[in-house]
C-alpha cells in the first residue's frame, strides 16, 4: 500500500485514500488490541496506540459515509436506535452539598467532627483535605476493564446515565487504553469541559454556519458530549478532567491526594490547581485565591470542592440520599447586573403553588444573558418592596439561579405603588389560599386548574421521572389543550393517535418513531422514579427513594399507605418513622392517596405500565440486614450518626423511635424511654459491645 493514505493530514485525505486508510487502521488496531488484552505482550507505546485511535476517529468524523463495520468505534459502541442507551453505574454517583461563606465551610467540618468519635474526642486531630477547583462542566464516569476503554456515561439522575461511549472515545484527554498496573476494573469519574478560546472559536463556527450559538461553555460542552452523532462531537473541543473514582477492584491508594496521584501518572488529566490543605482556614485561603484568579483561567470554574483526604474516614462518613457527607462544593459568590424589572407574573406549579416571577429587560449575569428570575414569594417581595417598573440588582444565586436581590428606591418611577399578590388563581380562578404558618400561597383548584394539570404532566415525563425523550414541554402543552391527553396514563396511549399526531406541524415520520419509541422504553420503570413521578409535594428523588426503600414494592406501598389514614396506626407510626420522612412529608403523602382521582390515576397507570419493585444495592452479609434498628442512648465507640450509616450500609433499616416492628434496639449510656418501650413490646435490646460483635466483619 502506498504510504500517501498513511502520511496524508486528515483534512487532504481524498475519499479513496479515507477508504483505504479506515481499512488500515481498523486492521491495525485489531492486531494491537489482540497483543493487549490476549496476549499480554503490547506491541507499540500507549500514546503511539491512541494517535492511532484518534486519527481513526478523525477521519471518520469527515467521512461518516466510509465508517467500516470492522472499525475500532463500532467494536465499542453502536448509536442506539434512538436517543442513548442507559447505563447504571456500578456506585451512585452523587451530587454535592453546597457551602456558600467561610461559615458553612466551618460547620461542615464541624459535622465530620461530630460523626467521627475519635475527632469528637480530640479537637487536636487535624483533618486534612484536598481542594480542588470545581469546573463548570459535565460529570461522566469512564470505565475501563484491564486497562481498556470499555464504555462511558453522564452523571445522569446519579443512579443511572446516558451511554455517551462514542463520543468520550474523541477525546484526547481520555486514553483508550491506560498503563499496565491498573486494577482489572477502573471507574474513573471526571468532568467534560470546554475552555473559554475554544468556547469562542465553536461560536464563530456556529454562527458562520447559521446554526445555534451556545450561551457558556458549560451549555456547549454538555450539548456536544450528547450529540446522537458521535463525528460531530468529534469536531468538538472537549477536555477532561478527572476528580473521583467510582467502582474499582483493587484499592488506588490510602488517601484521596495518593489516588489523583495515580490517576495521573496512569496518563488522565487531572487539575493541577489541586492542594492540600489542613482545617478551614488553609481550605477558604484557597478559595479566596481561586476567586482572584478564576477569571484569568482557561476555563470556567464555579467554586472549590473539598474532600476529606483519608479514604478510611471517608468510608466511615459513608452519604446522605443524595451527597457525600466528606466533600462540600464551596461556591463563588454570585455575580450581579442592573437592569429593569419590567412585569411581576404569577406562576402555578404543579403543586398549585403560586411563584412570583420578575421579567427583565435582557442582561447579561455572569455569561449568560438573564430575561427573568425567581422572586421567591409574596413575603419576600413585601420585605424587598420589589415593584413593577423598578431598577433592580439582579444575581445568579450559585452561579445558576436568577434572583432578584434588591430594588434601587433611588431610582424608582413616581408612579409606582407596592405590588398585590393575587388572592385568585391566574390560570383557573379558584381562592388562591395561604396555610397558617405556610410561606406559600397556592390555588385550591387541584386538577381542575389547567397549570397545576399541565405541570404534572410535565413533571411525569421530565428525566429523572420517566425521561419520555421528544415530548418536551410544548408538546405536553399543545397535546392536553387539543384533547389528546389529560391524565399520565393517556401518555401511553398516544400510539393509538399516531394519524392524528402525524398531521400536526413538527411532527414526521421519524419524530413520531422516536417518541413512540421512548414511550415504550418508559413502560417499565423502577418504584422510585414512578412515586417521583407522580409530582406529591414535598416527595422529591431522595424521598421517593426512602418510600421505594421502606415499600419495596407499589403494592406494599399503596396499602400501607391506605392503612395509615388511621393516625393511630402501626402503618402511620412506621411512616414517619422512616429516617428522613416525618410527619410533615408523610402528611402530604397521605393527602395525596386520600384523593379519589389520585388513586384513579394510579389504578390506570397499573395497567398500561410495570413497576419495578425496590431493588436494593448489594450489601455485604450481616446479621443486621432487612432488620429495623433504633439507637438510643450515647455510644462510646462511635458516634450516633456513624453508627446509622453503618448499619444502613449493612442492610438495616434505622428507625427513629420504637415500635411492633422494631427488630433491635441499641441502647448506649443512658438508654431511656426508647429502651423501656421496647422490652415493654418484647423487642430485643442489646448493648454496644454486642451490637459491636454483631456487625464485626460485616
Amino acid at each position: 500500500m502506498s504510504d500517501d493514505s498513511r502520511d496524508a493530514p486528515v483534512q487532504r485525505l481524498t475519499p479513496e485514500l479515507a477508504k483505504r486508510e479506515l481499512a488500515r487502521l481498523a486492521a491495525e488496531i485489531a492486531r494491537l488490541d489482540i497483543a493487549y488484552h490476549r496476549e499480554d505482550s503490547p506491541l507499540v507505546a500507549d500514546a503511539e496506540y491512541d494517535v492511532l485511535r484518534r486519527r481513526n476517529a478523525a477521519i471518520e468524523a469527515r467521512f461518516p459515509d466510509l465508517i467500516r463495520p470492522d472499525s475500532p468505534s463500532q467494536r465499542v459502541g453502536v448509536e442506539p436506535a434512538s436517543g442513548f442507551a442507559k447505563i447504571t453505574h456500578a456506585r451512585p454517583m452523587l451530587s454535592l452539598n453546597n457551602a456558600f461563606d467561610g461559615e458553612d465551610v466551618r460547620e461542615f467540618i464541624a459535622g465530620v467532627r461530630r460523626f467521627l468519635k475519635e475527632l469528637q474526642d480530640d479537637p487536636a486531630i487535624p483533618i486534612e483535605m484536598v481542594a480542588e477547583p470545581k469546573i463548570d462542566g459535565l460529570s461522566v464516569s469512564v470505565r475501563y476493564e484491564s486497562g481498556s476503554f470499555v464504555f462511558g456515561a453522564t452523571r445522569g439522575d446519579g443512579m443511572t446515565g446516558e451511554d455517551v461511549t462514542a463520543n468520550l472515545h474523541t477525546i484526547e484527554d481520555l486514553p483508550v487504553v491506560i498503563a499496565a498496573g491498573v486494577p482489572d476494573v477502573l471507574e474513573v469519574r471526571g468532568e467534560v469541559y470546554m475552555t473559554r478560546n475554544d468556547f469562542a472559536a465553536l461560536n464563530r463556527q456556529q454562527e458562520a454556519a447559521g446554526e445555534k450559538v451556545f450561551a457558556n461553555p458549560r451549555n456547549a460542552a454538555a450539548g456536544s458530549l450528547r450529540q446522537i452523532d458521535a463525528g460531530v462531537t468529534a469536531n468538538r473541543p472537549l477536555r477532561f478532567f478527572a476528580y473521583g473514582w467510582g467502582e474499582v477492584s483493587a484499592p488506588l491508594a490510602d488517601t484521596h491526594w495518593g489516588c489523583l496521584q495515580r490517576l495521573a501518572g496512569w496518563g488522565l488529566a487531572t487539575n493541577p490547581l489541586s492542594r492540600l490543605c489542613s482545617g478551614g482556614d488553609e481550605l477558604i485561603a484557597f478559595h479566596t485565591e481561586m476567586a482572584e484568579r478564576r477569571h484569568a483561567l482557561a476555563y470556567d470554574i464555579d467554586g472549590i470542592v473539598y474532600k476529606i483526604n483519608r479514604l478510611d474516614w471517608q468510608d466511615r462518613l459513608g452519604s446522605v440520599s443524595r451527597a457525600p457527607r466528606w466533600a462540600i462544593a464551596h461556591k463563588f459568590p454570585a455575580e450581579k447586573a442592573i437592569t429593569v424589572l419590567r412585569k411581576i407574573a404569577i406562576q402555578v406549579g404543579r403543586t398549585g403553588t403560586l411563584t412570583p416571577v420578575a421579567e427583565l429587560e435582557p442582561v447579561t449575569v455572569g455569561g449568560v444573558v438573564v430575561a427573568r428570575a425567581t422572586l421567591h414569594n409574596e413575603d419576600e417581595i413585601r420585605r424587598k418592596d420589589i415593584r413593577e417598573g423598578d431598577t433592580v440588582v439582579v444575581q445568579r444565586a450559585g452561579d445558576v439561579i436568577p434572583q432578584v436581590v434588591t430594588a434601587l428606591a433611588a431610582k424608582r418611577p413616581r408612579a409606582s405603588h407596592p405590588f398585590a399578590f393575587p388572592e385568585r388563581c391566574p390560570e383557573c380562578g379558584s381562592l388562591a389560599v395561604r396555610e397558617e404558618g405556610a410561606v406559600a400561597r397556592r390555588c385550591t383548584g387541584g386538577l381542575v386548574c389547567p397549570a397545576q394539570a399541565v405541570e404534572r404532566l410535565k413533571h411525569f415525563v421530565s428525566r429523572d421521572a420517566f425521561d419520555i425523550e421528544g415530548l418536551g414541554g410544548k408538546h405536553i402543552e399543545s397535546f392536553w389543550k387539543d384533547g389528546l391527553i389529560g391524565a399520565p396514563s393517556d401518555i401511553f396511549r398516544l400510539g393509538e393517535r399516531t394519524e392524528t399526531i402525524r398531521e400536526r406541524e413538527g411532527w414526521g415520520e421519524k419524530s413520531l418513531e422516536n417518541v413512540l419509541a421512548a414511550i415504550d422504553r418508559g413502560r417499565t420503570i423502577s418504584l422510585a422514579r414512578f412515586i417521583y413521578a407522580l409530582g406529591i409535594r414535598q416527595v422529591g428523588q431522595a424521598t421517593a427513594r426512602l418510600l421505594a426503600k421502606q415499600y419495596g414494592s407499589l403494592e406494599a406501598w399503596r396499602r400501607a399507605m391506605e392503612m395509615a389514614e388511621d393516625r393511630e396506626s402501626d402503618a402511620f407510626a412506621d411512616l414517619v418513622n422512616v429516617d428522613g420522612i416525618g410527619p410533615s412529608v408523610a402528611d402530604d403523602v397521605l393527602a395525596f392517596m386520600a384523593e379519589a382521582h389520585n388513586r384513579e390515576v394510579l389504578d390506570d397507570l397499573g395497567r398500561v405500565l410495570a413497576v419495578e419493585p425496590y431493588a436494593a444495592p448489594e450489601t455485604r452479609a450481616s446479621a443486621i440486614a432487612g432488620k429495623t434498628v433504633v439507637f438510643t442512648g450515647s455510644l462510646a465507640s462511635m458516634s450516633r450518626g456513624e453508627a446509622k450509616a453503618r448499619a444502613e450500609a449493612l442492610g438495616a433499616k434505622v428507625a427513629g423511635s420504637v415500635s411492633i416492628r422494631t427488630d433491635l434496639v441499641v441502647g448506649g449510656a443512658d438508654a431511656g424511654s426508647k429502651a423501656r418501650k421496647a422490652r415493654e413490646l418484647g423487642v430485643s435490646v442489646v448493648d454496644e459491645e454486642t451490637w459491636l460483635g454483631m456487625i464485626a466483619g460485616s
